[in-house]
């Protein structure tokens, strides 16, 4: 097995993927260490309570995750029906703060996993947006940034500019660490069947409903989690700042209709 006696971090560990990811990674010989606001019911060594909202309960859960973590994989989110502010703050800003105070407790050639999506493929088109957030570092005032740079409350934008943050971001940091071989990569899902999938049905309306006639099938947890395994084993050492697509070719049926290919 890949991960024997690897010490993962799975945050967001008692639903969904984050469920599904931790059960993988235990099967494959890691302890896991989960990590959620909601106790995770099977699948974890160890559970560790943790609001990604709020920085003060980030640091403290940081306290509780003992030294010498394999990898961390940054799985917890909210989904775009949620306020701006919260969604901001749980798929970005916590995850930012959360592995960054995680640095210091991960071993040498460590892995860092973030959970992207398909909904960050046009993160190219939203720089200084996202240049602003990447400078951002207050939790209380994400509705006054959102508002000095044109992040609406509505229609799933926040969702969408998180995810194209965490792309980008994934990306600048792809050698940080690389004097210790601390990688970083992130897997970018399109629809899955999880509890939040109802949401983004609700959030894109007829855009949802065009990718279901593309798609064979949603996605489904057991499809992502592998992924999630291999990135963090030592056979994905070679895989520095990738995005990876993990949606049934969903990102290249898009990426080949914008360029007029279908």
């Amino acid at each position: 097995m890949y991960l024997t006696n690897k010490k993962i971090v799975v945050t967001g560990a008692a639903s969904g993927i984050g469920e599904e990811s931790a059960k993988e990674i235990k099967r494959q010989g890691a302890i896991v260490i989960g990590v959620d606001l909601n106790q995770p019911q099977k699948n974890i060594d160890q559970y560790v309570r943790a609001d990604l909202s709020d920085p003060a309960s980030i640091e403290a859960a940081v306290k509780n995750i003992p030294d010498g973590i394999d990898a961390i994989c940054n799985i917890a989110g909210l989904p775009p029906t949620k306020n701006r502010a919260m969604v901001i703050k749980v798929n970005f800003l916590g995850l930012r703060h959360f592995t960054e105070l995680m640095i210091n407790k991960l071993n040498d050639n460590g892995s860092i996993v973030n959970m992207a999506s398909l909904a960050g493929f046009e993160w190219y088109k939203a720089e200084g947006q996202i240049k602003a957030l990447l400078d951002h570092r207050d939790f209380t005032n994400v509705d006054t940034l959102c508002d000095k740079i044109g992040i609406p409350d509505k229609a799933g934008r926040s969702y969408f500019f998180s995810k194209e943050a965490l792309i980008v971001w994934t990306m600048i940091n792809r050698w940080t660490w690389r004097d210790r071989g601390i990688r970083m990569n992130c897997i970018s899902p399109g629809p899955v069947d999880t509890p939040i999938l109802s949401d983004f049905i609700q959030t894109l309306g007829a855009r949802a409903e065009e990718d279901f006639r593309v798609m064979d099938r949603p996605g489904q947890p057991k499809d992502i989690a592998p992924l999630v395994a291999f990135l963090c084993s030592d056979a994905s050492n070679w895989i520095r700042g990738a995005n990876i697509p993990c949606d049934g070719g969903m990102y290249q049926h898009v990426l080949c209709a914008s360029h007029g290919y279908l």
